[in-house]
């Protein structure tokens, strides 16, 4: 998202947000305790949903404030989006162009997006856009590998990956070297499960992933059927029993340093 988005968020995105908004795992609920009590954010708080998909993250926002606004660089993401939350606003957008006025912002959160644009013109428009002593929260949920099928699956799609940002890569943490905007603030990780049918919580879930979903149909049903096969060779579940997905979410706080 320096210049332009990612093809696999491009056409992926495009091709499944309406699958994203029904299978993406939600987040923990205790989620917004903790950031209330972290964050401390005033009660008209402006608040930025960056990279907000099909809104996602939206609940957990709104204990914190009702002074809401999303933006995300995909039209198909934000129309599930204003679906799902017709009352926040939702403006199509690049991390490094926002739609903002200046010292505008108390916080950014970036939810399942940030390794899209971890770059040093991101930082320098959040920057921009944040009071002094704001703050900027990256989110991510990820499957929980030390169980075994779910490592299994993440072995299944790993060779699928490319050059495709991704979290568990790391990369997205060297745009916080050699930089003083931002400074380390909190972290946490909590624990959550995600249940549904084998169909629902896990094929369908990872179809939903941005180069899985930028795929032909014909190599996306070979995937699907890939994948319901290591849940009956882990679990014997089959695609219409339930299954508990586990998943671990991880959340950085850092502060703006002026």
């Amino acid at each position: 998202m320096t210049q332009s988005l990612h093809p696999a968020a491009k056409r992926g995105f495009s091709a499944s947000a309406e699958l994203y908004q029904q299978v993406r795992p939600d987040y923990p609920a205790e989620i917004s305790q903790w950031l209330a009590d972290t964050l401390t954010l005033p009660v008209d708080a402006r608040l930025l949903d960056l990279g907000s998909g099909t809104g996602k993250f939206i609940p957990y926002l709104r204990p914190l404030s009702k002074n809401i606004i999303a933006v995300d660089p995909v039209a198909e993401m934000l129309a599930q989006l204003k679906l799902a939350h017709p009352d926040i606003e939702a403006v199509e957008g690049l991390s490094h162009q926002l739609p903002l006025p200046d010292h505008s912002l108390n916080a950014v959160f970036c939810a399942q997006s940030f390794h899209w644009f971890a770059n040093a013109e991101t930082l320098q428009e959040l920057n921009r856009v944040l009071k002094p002593d704001a703050y900027l929260v990256l989110v991510w949920n990820q499957r929980d590998t030390r169980v075994d099928w779910v490592q299994a699956l993440a072995d299944c799609i790993a060779p699928l990956e490319g050059d495709t940002p991704r979290y568990h890569s790391g990369a997205w943490r060297k745009v916080f070297e050699q930089q003083t905007l931002f400074q380390p603030y909190a972290e946490i990780s909590m624990t959550r499960q995600q249940q549904g049918s084998v169909e629902q919580v896990v094929s369908k879930r990872l179809l939903s992933t941005s180069f899985i979903a930028a795929m032909p149909a014909s190599r996306q049903a070979q995937l699907k059927q890939q994948f319901e096969q290591i849940i009956w060779d882990y679990t014997a579940k089959g695609i219409e029993e339930m299954i508990d997905f586990p998943y671990i979410t991880h959340i950085y706080v850092f502060k703006k340093t002026n």
